[in-house]
């Protein structure tokens, strides 16, 4: 019985389930050691899978519960392709599983807020009904009030001394004012993150698997977005702002200008680089170092800032910040621990724990929402309550 073809599973199920893992029916076949024609079969209703291999497609491959599978219709789920309008409909096209996975994750993340929190924002702030972005407004204003409302000032952020304090400084202001910031390590390197605009519990969720400024960059990149009021998916290659219809380059331009003036203030910006030679082009290595450090960002921010003012030409620019890329640091390994901690929004890790602490979800309950094994907990909990971050 076990090995005979379970017939109550729909072909409008399985191709949905499919497609919301941005596979097609070859990529399936491989991932599955079947043949295209037997994925076809089972999709078109010709033919259907095993028990096995419906476990298989729904736990290994799908990433969906078994149950799933059963119903009657597909459940209504958004696709990133209508979420997302900010990637060119050639590189949504080319977003992997794991890219729709985190997606989905995020989504999970944000019903687990709902449940945790009743539906309300535990933050008294709440930046995105304070500041609504504008591409018809200045930009440095904008970028100022950005930076009052997070009570970040220009002497606070000089003063810190690695780009991971200023990393974990940043997010730890947005959050505060009510913005949830989760991270993962994509397996599509290429990906800077996202965010989910909503009224009331909006997400940011960032790739891990980078350089410190370059996730700061990204954090405050998405946090544009979410004042903007779109959901934004990010590159770190910014060539396919280009590609982009006129309105969605706009949006993208506008988002990086907001960013880049967050991090690196123009009034000061000037004065700074005032002392750097007539042409910045033959500015040294250690200058560069210096204004990046000031800023807490990386050397190709600083540089993207000389180009828009016209220090620097571009062929320079893409010059320096390909050699530069080249010479990035491995950031994954370390702390297990630490690492997870990292991931998860500390709000969001710290109302989790204080739930079990308080009996009020089981240990399967608290694992799940912080997707991590039952095992795992106890050290994971230890760092929260120490207050240890990554």
């Amino acid at each position: 019985m076990r090995y005979e073809p379970i017939t109550s599973v729909q072909p409008d199920i399985l191709r949905w389930a499919r497609r919301t893992v941005g596979l097609n029916v070859a990529e399936v076949a491989q991932l599955l050691k079947r043949s295209p024609e037997e994925i076809d079969a089972w999709e078109d209703g010709t033919a259907s899978p095993t028990y096995p291999q419906l476990e298989k497609l729904a736990y290994q491959i799908y990433k969906r519960p078994l149950a799933v599978f059963f119903l009657p219709e597909p459940p209504e789920e958004a696709l990133p392709q209508k979420e997302f309008r900010t990637l060119p409909d050639a590189d949504m096209r080319t977003l992997q599983r794991d890219t729709y996975l985190h997606i989905r994750r995020a989504h999970a993340y944000q019903f687990a807020l709902r449940e945790l929190f009743d539906g309300q924002n535990p933050a008294s702030r709440q930046i995105w009904k304070a500041i609504s972005l504008s591409q018809s407004k200045d930009v440095a204003a904008q970028a100022q009030a950005i930076r009052e409302y997070l009570g970040i000032t220009l002497d606070k952020q000089i003063a810190w001394k690695t780009d991971e304090q200023a990393l974990k400084a940043w997010r730890k202001d947005v959050e505060a004012c009510g913005v949830f910031v989760f991270k993962a390590a994509f397996k599509q390197k290429d990906i800077s993150g996202f965010c989910l605009v909503d009224d009331v519990l909006p997400v940011v969720y960032l790739n891990n698997s980078t350089t410190k400024t370059r996730q700061t960059f990204s954090l405050l990149h998405e946090l544009a977005h979410l004042l903007y009021s779109i959901n934004g998916l990010s590159k770190f290659d910014t060539a396919y702002i280009d590609r982009l219809p006129v309105p969605q380059r706009g949006i993208e331009q506008f988002c990086n200008a907001i960013a880049a003036e967050v991090l690196i203030p123009v009034h000061d910006f000037v004065d700074q680089i005032s002392r750097l030679p007539t042409n910045a082009e033959r500015a040294t290595e250690d200058q560069f170092s210096a204004l990046a450090e000031r800023y807490g960002v990386s050397r190709e921010a600083v540089l993207r800032r000389l180009l828009d003012r016209g220090r620097v030409g571009k062929t320079f620019y893409e010059h320096k910040a390909k050699l530069w890329l080249a010479q990035k640091k491995d950031v994954s390994g370390g702390n297990w621990y630490l690492n997870q901690g990292a991931y998860i929004s500390g709000r969001f890790a710290s109302e989790v724990v204080s739930r079990h602490y308080r009996n009020q979800i089981s240990l399967e309950q608290a694992a799940d929402l912080l997707g991590i094994k039952p095992k795992s907990y106890a050290g994971f909990e230890e760092r929260v309550l120490q207050g240890t971050e990554a």
